[in-house]
């Protein structure tokens, strides 16, 4: 592609997401609990249905659904050490390991029974068990998911982890008193993206958002594992034809897509030379932008008649999954004593 196509296709959908993102960033100042993520999105449908559904935004808009999604998973590895682990203790990875699967096998079977396609049900289970957007951005290539569907998910999972973010502080302290650890996990363990999780524990206090913070880090660590088992999954029980033809042509590529190793390769790097403060910051804050935008672009891309459409039924899916996760995480943290 040239540069005179680029500016004829990309460009418009693309200035148009960074748009919408930049606007969120503004109104986030005024709306800190709500988060930049959660309003670029929520910006996205509401301007895309309203006045920007011509069809000369759609390719812009998708590149950076899918482009800037992928390079914001690469850049999120070089915030993360495998040094971290050691900080949380035994207890707590056990902790992350059996809270992931949990929230993963509830929302896959849940989703299932409320007749959500296989792929709806997988990206929901992953979003919720990981981190958010970020997750259903990898695992979405992986299982054949359509946009549609993706961009249904996503929204789902943001407005969930709106929900949770508000009430988790106050479940925290009304369950685990003073505990640091305790309220740590449960946000930590829980929230679905990295801003929500930081957002909620801010309510709690300083030494929570610390915590919480590595909690996080290591659920995004098995993002990988994730990635890779959902992958045999939907190769091995596809539900619709086209998921069957994209499996069929991954047959003989390498398991992993490129930006989940480009994830390793940065996280393996990051752990054994330390990349400095500045570099970390850097790459972290674009990331972030990457990450936002994309969800701008996810927003504008929603038509909001088909998905209120479906309102009840997703509404049932969410807060099932969210009391789920909440429930067990209680009792974990109970059970395992943290």
């Amino acid at each position: 592609m040239n540069m005179r196509q680029f500016n004829q296709t990309l460009l418009p959908g693309l200035l148009l997401s960074l748009g919408v993102a930049c606007l969120s960033k503004i109104i986030a100042i005024w709306l800190p609990s709500l988060g930049a993520g959660t309003i670029a999105i929520l910006l996205g449908i509401l301007l895309g249905n309203i006045f920007f559904n011509h069809p000369i935004w759609q390719k812009g808009t998708k590149f950076s659904e899918k482009t800037l999604l992928e390079l914001s998973i690469v850049l999120l590895g070089t915030t993360v050490t495998f040094q971290t682990i050691a900080q949380i203790g035994g207890s707590g990875v056990i902790f992350i390991m059996l809270q992931m699967t949990i929230t993963i096998l509830a929302a896959y079977f849940i989703g299932k029974k409320l007749k959500f396609s296989q792929t709806m049900s997988l990206m929901m289970a992953g979003g919720n068990a990981v981190c958010g957007s970020s997750a259903i951005g990898a695992i979405a290539p992986e299982i054949g998911a359509k946009d549609k569907e993706k961009g249904q998910i996503i929204t789902l999972v943001n407005l969930l982890g709106t929900v949770m973010m508000l009430t988790l502080p106050l479940v925290g302290g009304a369950f685990f008193s003073e505990s640091v650890m305790a309220k740590s996990a449960l946000i930590g363990g829980t929230l679905q993206s990295v801003g929500q999780v930081i957002a909620s524990a801010n309510m709690v206090s300083p030494d929570v958002v610390e915590m919480a913070t590595l909690f996080k880090i290591l659920r995004i660590m098995f993002l990988v594992v994730v990635v890779f088992v959902f992958g045999k999954v939907a190769q091995q029980n596809n539900d619709t034809a086209e998921t069957n033809t994209q499996v069929a042509n991954k047959k003989k590529k390498f398991p992993l897509p490129w930006y989940i190793i480009g994830f390793i390769v940065c996280c393996v790097l990051n752990s054994v030379i330390h990349f400095p403060t500045l570099l970390s910051q850097t790459t972290h804050s674009i990331s972030g932008w990457f990450e936002i935008t994309a969800l701008a672009a996810i927003g504008l891309r929603i038509n909001a008649r088909k998905f209120l459409k479906e309102g009840p039924r997703f509404l049932a899916y969410a807060s099932s999954v969210g009391l789920i996760q909440t429930i067990v995480a209680i009792s974990l943290i109970k059970l395992l004593s943290l």
